[in-house]
């Protein structure tokens, strides 16, 4: 059996797409021969209740149809399990598909992932929660919040520019000791990035050198030195040069803690959390099973 979880309302879907999209999915694995098991959530966490159940009902791959946070929390369910992870790409950025080379076109996802045989990949953990893209702290993760705000109607690609452009101006860095194997610096960020893979999504390229099976994280670290100069970097976010820019730096770690004289606001794949004065972050080498071609 193959289950299939799609969130409906991922990448300000309209009402009424989740059904077409279930019952497309439903069909296309039909087609395949395979069994389906095709659910929508309804909830924040309800994709882990979802694919909790596919797995005790004997599913030998879940299929995440959805934006980088559902992915997240399937993903996060899998972990260190034998069934693995396949990718419906249907978010504002859908980074970590972009990455996989996964297609945006729904009926070519399901069929690679269906033949696909599984390979392993590396995850992320920062303050206890599990990540498969990027986590971060600071500006990001400041937009993240306030993008998932129940008075947030801007949903999509769209309402995160409209959001980031506003914090761009209004935000205001805090100072961050991080410790790794090899440093210890105190530094006032503007961002502070522990990815797994390399973008953000639609091409915004923060770690550009990371690897999702190299057994690494790469801590990407932005200081504020003035405004202008954090706002002339970021065009090289889509160059894959944000590691030549004045004031960044990019780590290879394995582990690592930040800490900062206030609660911390950090996102997990996209999703706000609010974490304490420290945060331990580490990579899981080869702990998730994921089917791509």
């Amino acid at each position: 059996m193959v289950a299939v979880i799609i969130n409906p309302v991922a990448g300000g879907a309209r009402p009424g797409t989740a059904r077409i999209r279930a019952t497309q999915a439903a069909a296309i694995l039909e087609q395949r021969g395979e069994t389906a098991e095709v659910s929508i959530t309804d909830r924040a966490g309800h994709a882990r209740d979802l694919t909790r159940a596919a797995v005790a009902r004997g599913a030998r791959l879940v299929i995440a149809w959805g934006g980088d946070g559902t992915i997240n929390e399937v993903a996060s369910t899998l972990a260190f399990g034998d069934v693995p992870l396949g990718i419906i790409p249907a978010g504002s950025g859908n980074g970590l598909a972009a990455e996989l080379g996964i297609d945006p076109r729904p009926e070519i996802a399901i069929a690679n992932a269906v033949r696909a045989t599984p390979s392993s990949m590396d995850m992320g953990e920062i303050g206890g929660r599990l990540f498969v893209n990027l986590s971060g702290i600071g500006l990001d993760a400041h937009v993240a919040s306030q993008f998932n705000l129940p008075s947030n109607v801007g949903r999509g690609l769209a309402g995160y520019l409209r959001l980031g452009a506003w914090a761009f101006i209004s935000y205001v860095p805090a100072s961050y000791t991080i410790t790794t194997a090899e440093v210890r610096r105190t530094v006032r960020a503007v961002l502070v990035v522990v990815a797994n893979s390399v973008q953000y999504g639609n091409g915004a390229k923060v770690a550009p050198g990371a690897r999702v099976d190299d057994g690494e994280l790469d801590l990407v670290v932005v200081e504020e030195r003035w405004r202008f100069a954090t706002f002339c970097r970021a065009p090289r976010l889509f160059t894959g040069s944000l590691a030549r820019a004045g004031g960044c730096s990019i780590l290879r770690i394995r582990e690592a803690t930040i800490e900062c004289s206030q609660p911390m606001v950090f996102h997990v794949d996209g999703e706000p959390f609010v974490g304490g004065t420290r945060l331990d972050a580490r990579v899981h080498p080869r702990a998730l099973r994921i089917c791509v071609v």
